[in-house]
């Protein structure tokens, strides 16, 4: 296979894996840490209402989410490549942070989060997904 088409599918493939894993563990954040009495999770629009009765423990989720999701799409990504594993990794984190930063926009998170989200769970989980599939 050429290798132009194989990096643009361990992109793809990358992106894919990576949002699956993020909306996993999104989809599946309610039930391990359940949203405060009274807050709308199930919209946009219910979560900016809802987002002043979050204490810390509601971040977690979230943080796991964008952290794991960029970790296994960039772990994908490196897999299928077959040169340039690094660079498709952070190809793949700033796909991820770009996400990141338009959640930061859209949400009004604290910045305490936004500030471990965007610095932790993007850029460093896709180098270290790139290092955990780096054959010595």
């Amino acid at each position: 296979m050429n290798n132009t088409l194989r990096n643009i599918l361990a992109v793809v493939g990358g992106l894919i894996v990576g949002s699956f894993v993020n909306m996993g563990i999104i989809s599946l954040g309610g039930q391990i840490i359940p949203p405060p009495e009274g807050a709308d999770i199930t919209t946009m629009e219910g979560l900016k209402a809802s987002m002043h009765l979050m204490e810390p423990q509601h971040f977690l989720m979230p943080f796991l989410a964008h952290a794991l999701g960029t970790l296994a799409g960039a772990v994908v990504a490196s897999l299928i490549a077959l040169k340039n594993k690094m660079l498709l990794a952070i190809v793949i984190g700033f796909f991820f942070l770009g996400g990141g930063i338009v959640n930061v926009v859209m949400l009004p998170s604290p910045v305490w989060f936004a500030v471990v989200d965007l610095v932790l769970a993007y850029i460093p989980m896709a180098w270290l997904g790139a290092k955990l599939t780096a054959r010595n």
